[in-house]
């Protein structure tokens, strides 16, 4: 007759065993699903970039565009500098 200690580790083993079955199954279908179409011309998207302006230092960070890649906003009468994308 088993122990009661085998009976719980055993029930343990079986809960990880299915939390592991479960999460694998969760990533294999998430490689499968396909991306999302991307927003019509106009519509805003999200980014993430910071913009400096060389005359007077000041930083912004810009979080919505209606285009990936937008030209840089204006400060001081001069284009701002692109700091760095945020990752």
């Amino acid at each position: 007759m088993p122990t009661f200690s085998a009976i719980i580790w055993f029930a343990f083993g079986l809960l990880i065993m299915r939390y592991v079955w479960k999460f694998g199954l969760g990533m294999l279908k998430s490689m499968t699903s396909t991306l999302p179409e991307p927003p019509p011309s106009g519509e805003m998207r999200r980014i993430n970039v910071r913009y400096r302006c060389s005359v007077c230092g000041v930083e912004i960070r810009m979080v919505m565009a209606p285009d990936e890649d937008p030209p840089p906003p204006r400060h001081c009468l001069e284009d701002m500098d692109l700091v760095a994308p945020i990752e």
